[in-house]
Protein backbone atom coordinates (compact mmCIF):
# COMPACT_ATOMS: atom_id res chain seq x y z
CA UNK A 1 0.00 0.00 0.00
CA UNK A 2 1.37 3.44 -0.86
CA UNK A 3 1.13 6.43 1.43
CA UNK A 4 -1.31 8.09 -0.97
CA UNK A 5 -3.70 5.15 -0.93
CA UNK A 6 -5.08 6.00 2.52
CA UNK A 7 -5.95 9.62 1.67
CA UNK A 8 -8.00 11.49 -0.94
CA UNK A 9 -6.06 11.60 -4.21
CA UNK A 10 -5.71 15.38 -4.17
CA UNK A 11 -3.24 15.37 -1.29
CA UNK A 12 0.45 15.33 -2.08
CA UNK A 13 2.63 12.35 -1.29
CA UNK A 14 4.61 14.45 1.15
CA UNK A 15 1.55 15.31 3.24
CA UNK A 16 0.16 11.78 2.98
CA UNK A 17 3.40 10.22 4.21
CA UNK A 18 3.55 12.63 7.13
CA UNK A 19 -0.03 11.67 8.11
CA UNK A 20 0.78 7.97 7.80
CA UNK A 21 3.76 8.43 10.09
CA UNK A 22 1.55 10.24 12.61
CA UNK A 23 -0.96 7.39 12.46
CA UNK A 24 1.76 4.91 13.35
CA UNK A 25 2.91 7.02 16.29
CA UNK A 26 -0.59 7.95 17.43
CA UNK A 27 -1.53 4.71 19.18
CA UNK A 28 -2.57 5.87 22.66
CA UNK A 29 -3.97 8.86 24.52
CA UNK A 30 -0.51 9.41 25.96
CA UNK A 31 0.42 10.88 22.58
CA UNK A 32 -2.42 13.41 22.48
CA UNK A 33 0.09 16.25 22.28
CA UNK A 34 1.06 15.05 18.80
CA UNK A 35 -2.48 15.48 17.44
CA UNK A 36 -1.63 18.53 15.33
CA UNK A 37 0.92 16.52 13.33
CA UNK A 38 -1.90 14.46 11.84
CA UNK A 39 -3.92 17.43 10.55
CA UNK A 40 -4.56 18.23 6.91
CA UNK A 41 -6.89 20.45 4.88
CA UNK A 42 -8.91 19.44 1.82
CA UNK A 43 -9.56 21.63 -1.19
CA UNK A 44 -12.72 23.07 0.40
CA UNK A 45 -10.71 24.36 3.33
CA UNK A 46 -11.99 21.69 5.71
CA UNK A 47 -9.29 20.90 8.24
CA UNK A 48 -9.20 17.41 9.75
CA UNK A 49 -7.52 16.11 12.89
CA UNK A 50 -6.31 12.54 13.38
CA UNK A 51 -8.19 10.79 16.19
CA UNK A 52 -6.34 7.76 17.63
CA UNK A 53 -7.82 4.43 18.53
CA UNK A 54 -8.46 3.76 22.21
CA UNK A 55 -10.82 2.64 24.96
CA UNK A 56 -12.93 4.91 27.17
CA UNK A 57 -15.98 4.99 29.43
CA UNK A 58 -18.92 6.31 27.43
CA UNK A 59 -21.91 7.94 29.11
CA UNK A 60 -22.48 9.58 32.47
CA UNK A 61 -24.25 8.92 35.77
CA UNK A 62 -27.06 11.33 35.00
CA UNK A 63 -30.80 10.69 35.06
CA UNK A 64 -31.16 12.68 31.85
CA UNK A 65 -28.96 10.25 29.97
CA UNK A 66 -30.31 7.48 27.76
CA UNK A 67 -27.60 5.12 28.91
CA UNK A 68 -25.34 4.41 31.87
CA UNK A 69 -21.52 4.52 31.72
CA UNK A 70 -20.04 1.58 29.84
CA UNK A 71 -16.70 0.73 28.30
CA UNK A 72 -16.29 1.26 24.57
CA UNK A 73 -13.29 0.61 22.33
CA UNK A 74 -12.60 2.52 19.11
CA UNK A 75 -10.23 0.21 17.28
CA UNK A 76 -9.56 2.23 14.13
CA UNK A 77 -8.03 5.72 13.98
CA UNK A 78 -10.10 8.18 11.96
CA UNK A 79 -10.14 11.83 11.04
CA UNK A 80 -12.61 14.39 12.38
CA UNK A 81 -13.25 17.95 11.29
CA UNK A 82 -11.41 20.50 13.39
CA UNK A 83 -14.44 22.77 12.92
CA UNK A 84 -18.13 22.35 12.25
CA UNK A 85 -18.98 22.48 8.54
CA UNK A 86 -19.38 26.13 7.55
CA UNK A 87 -22.00 27.73 5.35
CA UNK A 88 -19.38 28.59 2.73
CA UNK A 89 -18.24 24.95 2.54
CA UNK A 90 -21.81 23.69 2.36
CA UNK A 91 -22.68 26.13 -0.42
CA UNK A 92 -19.66 25.11 -2.52
CA UNK A 93 -20.96 21.54 -2.55
CA UNK A 94 -24.75 22.00 -2.48
CA UNK A 95 -25.11 25.40 -4.26
CA UNK A 96 -27.55 26.50 -1.54
CA UNK A 97 -27.35 27.91 1.98
CA UNK A 98 -30.37 26.93 4.09
CA UNK A 99 -29.01 28.48 7.28
CA UNK A 100 -31.13 30.65 9.49
CA UNK A 101 -28.17 32.69 10.81
CA UNK A 102 -26.25 33.73 7.72
CA UNK A 103 -22.46 34.06 7.70
CA UNK A 104 -19.86 32.40 5.46
CA UNK A 105 -17.78 31.18 8.41
CA UNK A 106 -20.74 30.41 10.66
CA UNK A 107 -21.68 26.74 10.98
CA UNK A 108 -24.28 25.58 8.49
CA UNK A 109 -27.56 24.73 10.23
CA UNK A 110 -31.20 24.18 9.42
CA UNK A 111 -30.10 20.95 7.70
CA UNK A 112 -31.64 17.54 8.33
CA UNK A 113 -29.76 14.29 8.81
CA UNK A 114 -30.92 13.38 5.31
CA UNK A 115 -29.50 16.66 3.99
CA UNK A 116 -26.19 15.85 5.67
CA UNK A 117 -26.11 12.48 3.88
CA UNK A 118 -26.66 14.18 0.52
CA UNK A 119 -23.86 16.63 1.27
CA UNK A 120 -21.54 13.74 2.14
CA UNK A 121 -22.47 11.82 -1.02
CA UNK A 122 -21.68 14.83 -3.20
CA UNK A 123 -18.43 15.54 -1.38
CA UNK A 124 -17.32 11.93 -1.76
CA UNK A 125 -18.13 12.09 -5.46
CA UNK A 126 -16.17 15.31 -5.77
CA UNK A 127 -13.14 13.73 -4.08
CA UNK A 128 -13.43 10.39 -5.87
CA UNK A 129 -13.80 8.12 -2.82
CA UNK A 130 -16.29 7.08 -0.12
CA UNK A 131 -14.42 8.08 3.04
CA UNK A 132 -16.36 11.15 4.22
CA UNK A 133 -19.18 10.35 6.65
CA UNK A 134 -20.79 11.39 9.91
CA UNK A 135 -19.02 10.11 13.03
CA UNK A 136 -20.75 7.47 15.09
CA UNK A 137 -22.02 8.63 18.45
CA UNK A 138 -19.23 6.70 20.19
CA UNK A 139 -16.57 8.24 17.93
CA UNK A 140 -17.98 11.70 18.59
CA UNK A 141 -17.87 11.31 22.37
CA UNK A 142 -14.42 9.70 22.25
CA UNK A 143 -13.06 12.66 20.26
CA UNK A 144 -14.94 15.26 22.31
CA UNK A 145 -13.46 13.93 25.55
CA UNK A 146 -9.94 14.09 24.13
CA UNK A 147 -8.65 11.65 26.72
CA UNK A 148 -10.49 13.23 29.67
CA UNK A 149 -12.97 11.41 31.87
CA UNK A 150 -15.42 14.03 33.16
CA UNK A 151 -18.49 15.54 31.48
CA UNK A 152 -16.35 18.50 30.29
CA UNK A 153 -12.91 18.23 28.72
CA UNK A 154 -11.52 21.25 30.60
CA UNK A 155 -12.18 20.07 34.16
CA UNK A 156 -12.52 16.92 36.24
CA UNK A 157 -15.50 18.37 38.10
CA UNK A 158 -18.85 16.63 37.79
CA UNK A 159 -20.70 19.94 37.97
CA UNK A 160 -19.66 23.46 36.97
CA UNK A 161 -20.95 27.02 37.09
CA UNK A 162 -22.04 28.33 33.70
CA UNK A 163 -19.23 30.91 33.71
CA UNK A 164 -16.67 28.08 33.48
CA UNK A 165 -17.99 27.21 30.01
CA UNK A 166 -17.73 30.73 28.57
CA UNK A 167 -14.18 30.35 27.17
CA UNK A 168 -15.08 27.10 25.38
CA UNK A 169 -18.59 27.43 23.94
CA UNK A 170 -21.31 29.61 22.49
CA UNK A 171 -24.34 28.73 24.61
CA UNK A 172 -27.39 30.41 26.10
CA UNK A 173 -25.70 32.98 28.40
CA UNK A 174 -23.21 34.33 25.85
CA UNK A 175 -24.44 33.51 22.31
CA UNK A 176 -27.19 36.10 22.04
CA UNK A 177 -29.60 33.56 20.56
CA UNK A 178 -27.60 32.90 17.38
CA UNK A 179 -24.61 31.06 15.95
CA UNK A 180 -21.12 32.53 15.69
CA UNK A 181 -18.14 31.99 13.36
CA UNK A 182 -16.42 28.68 14.03
CA UNK A 183 -13.14 28.48 15.93
CA UNK A 184 -13.50 31.54 18.17
CA UNK A 185 -13.54 29.64 21.46
CA UNK A 186 -10.84 27.47 23.04
CA UNK A 187 -10.41 23.95 21.58
CA UNK A 188 -10.44 20.59 23.34
CA UNK A 189 -7.19 18.62 23.95
CA UNK A 190 -7.25 17.24 20.41
CA UNK A 191 -7.62 20.67 18.83
CA UNK A 192 -11.33 20.40 18.01
CA UNK A 193 -13.29 23.66 18.19
CA UNK A 194 -16.94 24.26 19.12
CA UNK A 195 -17.32 20.73 20.46
CA UNK A 196 -19.80 22.28 22.87
CA UNK A 197 -22.37 24.85 21.82
CA UNK A 198 -22.73 26.87 18.59
CA UNK A 199 -24.75 24.11 16.84
CA UNK A 200 -25.59 20.56 17.79
CA UNK A 201 -23.93 18.07 15.47
CA UNK A 202 -25.61 15.18 13.69
CA UNK A 203 -24.05 11.75 14.25
CA UNK A 204 -24.72 8.59 12.29
CA UNK A 205 -26.61 6.60 14.95
CA UNK A 206 -30.28 5.79 15.12
CA UNK A 207 -32.05 6.09 18.46
CA UNK A 208 -33.38 3.28 20.63
CA UNK A 209 -34.27 2.87 24.28
CA UNK A 210 -32.33 1.66 26.15
CA UNK A 211 -29.03 2.37 24.41
CA UNK A 212 -26.64 -0.26 25.75
CA UNK A 213 -28.35 -3.50 24.61
CA UNK A 214 -28.40 -2.18 21.05
CA UNK A 215 -24.64 -1.65 20.91
CA UNK A 216 -21.53 -3.82 21.14
CA UNK A 217 -18.60 -2.57 23.20
CA UNK A 218 -16.24 -2.51 20.21
CA UNK A 219 -16.75 0.12 17.47
CA UNK A 220 -20.48 0.54 18.18
CA UNK A 221 -22.53 1.89 15.30
CA UNK A 222 -25.80 2.36 17.13
CA UNK A 223 -29.07 0.46 16.88
CA UNK A 224 -30.00 -1.38 13.70
CA UNK A 225 -33.09 -0.33 11.78
CA UNK A 226 -35.13 -3.07 13.46
CA UNK A 227 -33.94 -2.01 16.94
CA UNK A 228 -34.51 1.72 16.37
CA UNK A 229 -37.51 3.70 17.50
CA UNK A 230 -38.89 5.51 14.46
CA UNK A 231 -36.71 7.64 12.18
CA UNK A 232 -34.93 9.53 14.95
CA UNK A 233 -31.18 10.15 14.70
CA UNK A 234 -28.80 11.36 17.38
CA UNK A 235 -27.07 14.73 17.67
CA UNK A 236 -24.42 15.87 20.13
CA UNK A 237 -22.68 18.81 21.79
CA UNK A 238 -25.46 21.26 22.61
CA UNK A 239 -26.12 24.56 20.83
CA UNK A 240 -26.22 28.34 21.19
CA UNK A 241 -29.58 28.18 22.95
CA UNK A 242 -28.76 25.46 25.47
CA UNK A 243 -27.86 25.72 29.16
CA UNK A 244 -24.36 24.75 30.25
CA UNK A 245 -25.51 21.43 31.66
CA UNK A 246 -26.43 20.14 28.18
CA UNK A 247 -23.28 21.42 26.44
CA UNK A 248 -20.83 18.67 27.35
CA UNK A 249 -19.21 15.46 26.15
CA UNK A 250 -21.95 13.08 27.27
CA UNK A 251 -25.44 14.54 26.73
CA UNK A 252 -27.27 13.17 23.71
CA UNK A 253 -30.30 14.53 21.85
CA UNK A 254 -32.57 13.10 19.16
CA UNK A 255 -34.40 14.51 16.15
CA UNK A 256 -36.29 12.94 13.28
CA UNK A 257 -33.85 12.48 10.44
CA UNK A 258 -35.91 14.43 7.88
CA UNK A 259 -36.46 17.50 10.07
CA UNK A 260 -34.43 20.70 9.86
CA UNK A 261 -33.67 22.96 12.82
CA UNK A 262 -31.64 26.13 13.15
CA UNK A 263 -29.83 24.56 16.09
CA UNK A 264 -28.40 21.50 14.29
CA UNK A 265 -25.44 21.28 11.92
CA UNK A 266 -22.66 18.76 11.41
CA UNK A 267 -18.98 17.91 11.75
CA UNK A 268 -17.49 15.48 9.23
CA UNK A 269 -15.51 12.33 9.87
CA UNK A 270 -13.15 10.76 7.35
CA UNK A 271 -12.30 7.07 7.41
CA UNK A 272 -8.68 5.98 7.13
CA UNK A 273 -9.53 3.34 4.54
Amino acid sequence: MTCQSILPHRFTAKIACRVLLSACIFLAWGHVALAGQGAFTNDLGMEFVLIPSGTFIMGENNSAQAYAPHQVSITRPFYLGRYEVTQEQWQKVMSTNPSRFKGANHPVENVSWNDAQEFIARLNQREGHQRYRLPTEAEWEFAARGGTTGPWFFTDAETIKHTALWPYAWFDPNAGGKTHPVGQKKPNPLGLYDVYGNVREWVQDRWAWPYSPANPSIDPKGPTESQAMGTNRKNRGGCFGDAHGTCNSTITDVQEQHKRKGEIGLRLALSME
